[in-house]
């Protein structure tokens, strides 16, 4: 007679069909509508800001994995998602030499000196747009009309730039982003300009549609976790509207603040790397909340108009202690009692 065999495992028993590779697709292909409606208002700026983005991306990857003797990762699409993920936080007329070596140090610095993916600290898109802030302050903030006539036959004039020489001057072709106009000059833009991006901005912070159906469709593949964005943005909503409630006459409305700049693209995209953010059910609030809430303070009494980068690294700085204080007790234990 066969003995009967029993094979005991860990919770859970029940799993989601997916891999690593399925999800981050997922994410690519929710982010191509973004991207392809970035070209539209920018053109062929925007393309070549994209696809020089994701190669250097890819290549930097692939380098590192080479010096590391690491197994190739470059299949995941994890690069992929990094390197369209800062061609989206980037101007339009981001220099290409630029874009390259931002590139190169998101990967570099952000992923691969943590030991690739699944061990880095920080988001590796925002670890380059960081860089590309302090190194490159002028060119960074320098933002590119929409609808330009010409904008899917000619380059813009600092897209070409040489490397490490001053761009052309784009003053034709430049304009103030929304939060740049409420920051520094006091004008709030219509809510629906901002919802349906016919404003100025980065190639990926303009239209608030298309960024909060892409976020929906990963959340509903269950590819994920809807806390993250719905705190970020609850986080975000409140502590404005407190601040207009105050003094509603300096202070823009909470729908001003969820629709302008990188909030969208921040909560959905880069607040919710699986890597950088907690596993905990009450740990995912209090992370979204405080990224929400520091995206505010930032944008209001900061020196720059827009928070959500600063406020998601911290978040991501914050992580790893959110995650170890909101630890669920394990069943059948006691709490320990103070003596």
């Amino acid at each position: 007679m066969t003995p009967l065999r029993i094979e005991l495992k860990t919770s859970p028993h029940l799993k989601q069909a997916g891999s690593v590779e399925q999800i981050m697709r997922n994410v690519v292909l929710a982010l191509l509508p973004i991207c392809g409606f970035s070209v539209y208002l920018f053109g062929i700026s925007a393309l070549a800001l994209m696809i020089t983005t994701t190669v250097t991306c890819v290549a930097t990857e692939q380098l590192f994995n080479k010096l590391s003797r690491r197994p190739g990762t470059v299949s995941d699409y994890s690069a992929v998602i990094t390197g369209l993920l800062l061609a989206l936080t980037l101007p339009p007329s981001f220099p290409l030499w630029m874009a390259a070596l931002s590139g190169f140090i998101g990967i570099g610095l952000g992923k691969a000196m943590f030991g690739g993916l699944g061990f880095n600290l920080f988001n590796p898109a925002l670890i380059g747009r960081a860089f590309a802030q302090a190194a490159f302050p002028v060119s960074v903030s320098t933002w590119t009309v929409p609808f330009h006539p010409d904008r899917f036959t000619e380059f813009l004039p600092s897209t070409l730039a040489a490397p490490f020489t001053t761009p052309a001057s784009v003053d034709a072709f430049t304009t103030a982003t929304p939060l740049g106009e409420w920051k520094f000059q006091g004008i709030h833009t219509d809510t629906w300009d901002l919802l349906s991006g016919m404003v100025s901005g980065s190639a990926g912070e303009t239209s608030a549609i298309i960024i909060l159906l892409c976020g929906l469709y990963l959340i509903a593949r269950r590819m994920m976790n809807w806390r993250i964005p719905a705190a970020v943005l609850g986080g975000a909503f409140l502590t404005a509207a407190v601040f207009y409630a105050i003094d509603p006459e300096f202070y823009p409305t909470p729908w001003f603040v969820l629709f302008s700049g990188g909030l969208m693209l921040g909560a959905f995209f880069m607040a919710s790397d699986m890597v950088a953010s907690p596993v905990t059910r009450s740990g995912l609030w209090i992370y979204g909340l405080l990224i929400g809430f520091l995206a505010v303070i930032i944008r209001f009494f900061g020196g720059l108009p827009e928070g959500i980068m600063y406020a998601i690294l911290l978040g991501n700085a914050m992580s790893p202690l959110i995650e170890r204080m909101t630890q669920p007790r394990p069943y059948g234990t006691r709490k320990r009692s103070q003596s």
